[in-house]
């Protein structure tokens, strides 16, 4: 699930997602105030190098409890990717205290929710319950973090399980097979960004039990983690806590990240795809693009804007020119910014028939064209800074808001002021800063277009 601050700008989906994991009473009332901060988090370290964050909030009697791993599908060594997310399957398989499958049926009796999920460039543990109940999660995550047992019938079990999970959730859905052919033509199939996250399904098989005991070692350690707990704890209370707690598990050396290079043009510029489960054609155009802690890093905030100038909602010059035309069903455009390496400008739009494929791929070329040459009006930035500001905040009123935008920025080496006071950042970009990164990002020669089409 989407970790960042750009997921929170895409309102919407990210609203529909914290719904779905949240209790009913709400833990959060972010702030859209000038100069203020959204959560009022603090934060300080462990002497074992663990990061702790407080987002405190005592509307409701819940808290959220997240941890994450600086160590995501973008730390895969090159011919065993998926040992990210098959570790995350693993973690919940047992540690030194609390027996395999303990974890989630201890926080079940509880009445509380726990998860987890891998990124590209991380992998989280979270648990929302009562905050009477948060003693007890903080005690599990702490043991497991100290030392989880692999047990080898346990490894080769969920083996299977993963396996079973990439036949249905890629295999068998047509739009998830395409995005990982399209980004493995993109950029290479072994290259980081152009590996899937699960796994390819003949290195999943070639995952060894030392493979993830030696990622484990090399990734898992206090000093590479952030623990955030949001809602209704004091400072002095969760203190007291950590120090019963991840305090205790001893400080190991990690490996820092070490991201290779981008490659300086498309592995394919073009792909397309068929499938018998497809029913309309669909395009895809993906550009590479500075990140907000890669490249030109002063372009991230501009190509938020940009891109709900160029595919954001009904207003965007995409949906005027593909949809209300009647060359599209829909068409929109996105901004992967808050990532490890290299960002992506993605543009994507559906085919309404009888029109054909050249002519939806020619007029969404032309508006990026014209765009990265004309530039965009004041009025369109303005609108676009208002409507992702306002709407992104309702995005924020969850339990599992303040965790996953804290902690998804801190673990990818981003302040925790982009995370408190990104509205106000956003609210600071100009059309200037708009035009230049779209004239700078959107010609990019590291660029691949595809289709995925009806077979």
């Amino acid at each position: 699930m989407p970790v960042t601050r750009r997921t929170a700008i895409s309102a919407l989906p990210l609203a529909a997602a914290i719904a779905a994991d949240t209790p009913p009473a709400r833990a959060q009332q972010p702030s859209n105030s000038l100069g203020r901060p959204i959560f009022g988090a603090k934060q300080w370290r462990l002497e074992n190098g663990l990061r702790v964050v407080l987002a405190e909030s005592h509307r409701a009697p819940l808290v959220a409890h997240y941890v994450f791993y600086g160590a995501g599908a973008g730390e895969d060594p090159q011919g065993i990717g998926g040992v990210a997310h098959f570790m995350e399957h693993m973690m919940f398989k047992g540690s030194g205290n609390v027996p395999s499958g303990d974890f989630s049926r201890l926080v079940a009796r509880q009445g509380g929710q726990d998860n987890a999920f891998t990124s590209r460039d991380v992998t989280a543990y979270y648990q929302h319950v009562e905050s009477s109940r948060l003693a007890l999660v903080m005690r599990m995550e702490a043991d497991r973090m100290a030392g989880p047992l692999f047990n080898p019938a346990e490894f080769e079990a969920e083996r299977s399980v993963v396996l079973e999970e990439r036949r249905q959730v890629v295999e068998s859905q047509p739009r998830s097979k395409f995005r990982e052919s399209f980004d493995a033509a993109m950029w290479g199939r072994q290259h980081w960004r152009g590996r899937p996250i699960i796994g390819w399904e003949e290195e999943i098989r070639a995952i060894s039990r030392d493979d993830m005991l030696a990622f484990f070692g090399a990734r898992y350690a206090p000093g590479n983690a952030t623990l955030v707990v949001a809602g209704d704890v004091t400072e002095d209370q969760l203190r007291e806590l950590v120090d019963q707690t991840y305090a205790k598990v001893p400080a190991r050396a990690f490996t820092p990240r070490a991201r290779g290079d981008i490659p300086a043009a498309p592995g394919m510029p073009r792909i397309e795809q068929t499938s018998p489960a497809t029913r309309e054609a669909s395009f895809t155009r993906a550009i590479a693009a500075p990140s907000a802690t890669w490249g030109e890093k002063r372009h991230a905030w501009p190509l938020e804007v940009l891109s709900h100038v160029l595919g954001g909602g009904t207003g965007s010059r995409l949906h005027k020119a593909l949809v209300e035309s009647g060359l599209a069903v829909s068409a929109g455009a996105g901004y992967d910014s808050d990532v490890v390496g290299a960002g992506i400008f993605t543009v994507a739009a559906t085919l309404r028939a009888p029109n054909t494929r050249e002519a939806l791929e020619q007029a969404a070329n032309a508006e990026i064209a014209r765009i990265a040459q004309d530039g965009a009006t004041e009025a369109e930035v303005s609108r676009s800074i208002r409507q992702l500001t306002a709407g992104a905040m309702l995005a924020l009123d969850g339990l599992g808001a303040a965790p996953r935008m804290l902690g998804g920025a801190l673990a990818i080496g981003l302040p925790l002021e982009d995370v408190e006071h990104w509205p106000d950042k956003l609210r600071a970009v100009t059309t200037a800063q708009v035009n230049e990164a779209a004239r700078a990002v959107l010609v990019n020669p590291l660029t691949t277009s595809g289709w995925l089409l009806p077979a």
